[in-house]
């Protein structure tokens, strides 16, 4: 039962009523992607969308997104997503475009009009300029015979979904089927234009993203912090060794500085639980890490993205990774031969970088 007719009952609001409330406006919502899903399968829409992706991907300028108010506001995050999955673009408010910032749109851009009724009045002025300077026009409206759809080269028409909103007034269900089409348009161009985890990294160089997208090679521990002892060295040695740096793993080389196996230490905790019968410095200085290290450990490349790193981790449940040039390293990310160790990264290392 929506809020309205609950009021008109004399129910008293309260926690279920206000769950009651949102899992309807979810239901609405669900309900109109399912339309604007069920659209997008068949013509007109299909054939539209396709034209759109063509027209966008063919431009020598930039997509100028408009709208005004929630439609402005959707507007606005749809520009941020298409530029920075490789489709140059920016927002423009039909208002401001009316006093002077019209000047900022080019013969060679295209016009990305969000309105839902298609009829909105601050549009008019952008029309009538795209006409006369015969700057391609397209729209994402549900009004099929609005002035907006009828101007336009091409027209994404929405399925004329219920809002969420128990009065059919507030902008919802029409706002979130703008969003997800604008999207969906963004993902066929991202797609079509191959573009890649590296192209995204050149956009999203801050915050967690940034940092997932890194090659590891841009933030591994190197150098004289790097965790190995020889293959001859004893247990003793390799203990010493991960308390001297807090990683909980050592690596152990052969004689050419390949990485044999490593160490960590749940394998020491395994090891002295076997040897308890043994003396500690029979266990420590009598035994060579190279027996009981594990063989065949896990590495990346130094082209491995640090988000890539981390879903190893997670896989494999370690907290460290060894890192080699990436021509050492099989798919399954296990070493080839012997590759000389050139960095390690560490579970703690990604969450002080922000990447977890």
């Amino acid at each position: 039962m929506r809020d309205d007719a609950r009021r008109a009952q004399g129910a008293a609001p309260g926690p279920d009523s206000y769950i009651q409330t949102g899992t309807e406006a979810l239901d609405y919502g669900l309900d109109g992607l399912g339309q604007l899903r069920a659209a997008l399968q068949d013509a007109p829409l299909r054939d539209a969308f396709a034209r759109a992706v063509e027209t966008i991907l063919g431009m020598e300028g930039r997509l100028i997104v408009v709208g005004v108010g929630k439609s402005g506001h959707i507007g606005s995050k749809l520009a941020a997503t298409f530029a920075s999955t490789g489709t140059p673009a920016f927002f423009v408010h039909p208002s401001e475009a009316s006093h002077g910032d019209l000047g900022m749109i080019s013969t060679k851009d295209i016009i990305l009009a969000l309105s839902w009724s298609g009829q909105t009045a601050e549009l008019r002025d952008l029309v009538g300029y795209a006409k006369r300077q015969r700057v391609p026009l397209l729209s994402i409206t549900s009004g099929t015979e609005s002035m907006l759809a009828q101007a336009s080269d091409t027209a994404l028409i929405l399925p004329k979904a219920r809002e969420a909103c128990p009065l059919n007034l507030a902008p919802t269900t029409s706002t979130m089927l703008q969003l997800a089409l604008g999207d969906a348009l963004a993902m066929a161009l991202l797609d079509a234009r191959g573009f890649t985890a590296s192209n995204f990294q050149e956009f999203h160089p801050g915050g967690k993203l940034g940092v997932s997208l890194r090659a590891v090679s841009s933030v591994m521990v190197t150098g004289d912090m790097l965790p190995t002892v020889s293959a001859d060295s004893t247990v003793a040695a390799a203990i010493a060794r991960i308390s001297s740096n807090g990683f909980g793993i050592v690596g152990i080389l052969d004689q050419d500085g390949g990485l044999m196996g490593v160490i960590t230490d749940g394998d020491l905790r395994r090891y002295m639980q076997a040897r308890a019968e043994q003396t500690v410095d029979d266990a420590l200085n009598s035994v060579r890490a190279v027996d009981i290290m594990t063989r065949q450990p896990v590495m990346v490349g130094t082209d491995t993205m640090v988000a890539s790193v981390l879903a190893v981790m997670q896989e494999k449940k370690i907290s460290a990774v060894f890192v080699a040039d990436p021509d050492k390293v099989g798919a399954d990310t296990r070493a080839i031969g012997h590759p000389p160790p050139r960095g390690i990264i560490t579970f703690m290392h990604l969450l002080q970088l922000g990447a977890v």
